[in-house]
């Protein structure tokens, strides 16, 4: 007998066409991976657990709208939806990094010289990508 393996692709491909399937495997995902190092650690202190599950949603949103706007950069390749697909990134790693000054996990990251919170300078990159994703003209 000849077992012939069948590919992921296709059910990931299910996946990512149904929004809301999308949806509920990211929460799931993110949910699984931060329950024990993040959630688990302050459950008994209740302003910081609505803190952190503040920032916990607000991570699930941003790493949906970036695999929504992966999406849809694979389908179209227009130059607008990939700076897009960045702005949303940058987003996604601004709210992993609050995430994680929330929890103390880790302290303030100022960049030398300019003496600027790490954050605020990718909310300024996040916010041009975006203007440029907005500004830009396809020809």
């Amino acid at each position: 007998m000849y077992w012939k393996m069948q590919p992921i692709t296709p059910s990931i491909q299910k996946i990512i066409t149904s929004k809301s399937k999308l949806l509920i495997a990211i929460s799931s995902i993110i949910i699984a991976v931060l329950c024990v190092p993040v959630i688990l650690p302050h459950i008994n202190h209740p302003s910081m657990i609505y803190h952190i599950a503040l920032h916990i949603v607000s991570l699930i949103v941003a790493v949906f709208l970036t695999a929504i706007s992966a999406a849809a950069y694979r389908r179209s390749g227009s130059a607008r939806v990939l700076f897009m697909f960045f702005g949303f990134l940058s987003l996604t790693i601004i709210e992993l990094i609050y995430l994680l000054y929330a929890t103390e996990d880790i302290k303030e990251v100022s960049i030398p010289f300019i003496d600027i919170e790490l954050p605020h300078l990718i909310l300024l990159v996040m916010l041009t990508l975006f203007g440029v994703g907005v500004i830009k003209v396809n020809k």
